[in-house]
């Protein structure tokens, strides 16, 4: 037998021929989900203005579409020169807005093609290492606190009164300073806990408190603070 026989004999055996209902099946199964697990550490980690519920949807799509792919290219290679160039030639002009996003993003395709090239096992316990060691780095320092915007509009005379208010902030940074005549608007950045969902608000109210304070509005807001 030749070198050549032996490396087509070699590639077509990889081939099956057939696609069985019951492995695509548990493929789509598993994939699902690892792709529910995924999509829970994505809600207990995220720290975003609007949480996009399309966003979950997309990562569990992903899994499962391209377990579904994988499943089928394998079983043919007819079907897979054809799928691959069918998918070269998607574009997707979708923007991703945070980069942490694009990792989960492509946590659910890699899943997705581990399930569809049949390795259960390892599918589920690379998932779960994931998950844990992310969500673990999440609590031991790299977890975002809420930011949110705080705009003061108030009257020259309160500006004392003002600055010893925002002195008892945890964390803030002036963003814009505004001045209309005998009037001073101030942006600033502040660093708000939230425990258990609830946000506290009650740094609005200890503005109503100053005289002169003419409006205080709390944004949300995402940005890093910097230097």
């Amino acid at each position: 037998m030749s070198v050549v026989d032996t490396i087509k004999k070699s590639v077509l055996e990889n081939f099956s021929g057939t696609i069985s209902a019951g492995e695509m099946l548990i493929s789509l199964v598993i994939a699902f989900a690892i792709g529910i697990f995924i999509i829970y550490v994505y809600r207990k980690t995220y720290t975003g203005v609007v949480y996009s519920k399309a966003f979950s949807l997309c990562i569990l799509m992903l899994a499962m579409v391209t377990a579904m792919i994988i499943r089928t290219i394998s079983s043919n290679i007819s079907l897979s020169l054809g799928m691959v160039g069918a998918l070269s030639i998607v574009r997707f002009r979708t923007a991703v807005k945070e980069p942490v996003d694009t990792g989960f993003m492509f946590w659910g395709i890699s899943a997705g093609i581990m399930t569809g090239a049949g390795l259960y096992i390892p599918a589920i316990v690379a998932s779960l290492g994931i998950g844990i060691l992310y969500y673990g780095s999440y609590l031991m320092g790299f977890r975002v606190s809420n930011r949110y915007l705080l705009v003061i509009k108030y009257k020259s005379s309160a500006h004392t009164e003002v600055l010893k208010k925002l002195k008892t902030l945890k964390k803030f940074k002036v963003r814009s300073k505004s001045i209309f005549g005998s009037e001073v608007e101030l942006s600033l950045e502040v660093d708000i806990k939230e425990d258990k969902g609830k946000i506290e608000t009650n740094i609005i109210d200890q503005f109503d408190e100053v005289n002169g304070i003419i409006n205080a509005s709390l944004i949300a807001y995402q940005n890093d603070f910097g230097d």
